[in-house]
């Protein structure tokens, strides 16, 4: 089933960078526009453990939409949060995720 919402999307991302070994998944619902420069290996490539996820707010308009989030990792054994405002697009029937402003 796919996502329904650039919040659903967004889930279904984290999940997949969470889990590594998904590039092929997240190249598909990347804008192709905006991944030109991005492999499915590199995707791939499980570089934090992911800890959490928190939806701060989302929302659509149109054809575009956002989801504002917080999601906690650890690398090199720090504890890190990366807050960052996704933009989407609706195209052919699919959302895509477009890019990320980090906060």
């Amino acid at each position: 089933m796919l996502p329904q919402t650039p919040e659903q999307l967004m889930r279904s991302r984290y999940v997949a960078y969470a889990l590594g070994g998904h590039g092929n998944y997240l190249l598909k619902t990347w804008f192709p526009p905006m991944a030109k420069m991005l492999s499915e290996a590199q995707l791939s490539e499980k570089t934090q453990d992911w800890l959490g996820l928190e939806v701060i707010e989302t929302g659509t308009n149109g054809f575009e939409g956002w989801v504002e989030f917080k999601a906690t990792f650890k690398q090199a054994g720090q504890r890190q949060v990366m807050h960052e405002r996704s933009v989407f697009t609706f195209v052919a029937g699919k959302w895509f995720y477009i890019g990320g402003d980090i906060k």
